[in-house]
């Protein structure tokens, strides 16, 4: 198991992304924009879908996040 010193490196260390990653990162962003296009299609403007909007750029920012740091 990691400790935690292991863990900080990980996660405050740039990772240059390999060409397999980029394309990962590319297709979660895309599917996310597409699913964030919908929210803000259907739902009224409000305080939900504005929560919606931001959980959905943050699913796609920490997916990213578990590709960088190969899950750790």
């Amino acid at each position: 198991m990691e400790n935690i010193q292991d863990k900080l490196d990980n996660w405050f260390t740039y990772h240059q992304p390999t060409a397999e990653q980029a394309a990962k990162y590319e297709a979660l962003r895309e599917a996310g924009k597409v699913f964030a296009e919908k929210i803000a299609a259907l739902c009224p403007d409000s305080a939900d879908r504005s929560a919606s909007l931001r959980q959905v750029r943050e699913a796609v920012y920490r997916a990213n996040a578990s590709i960088a740091c190969n899950g750790g």
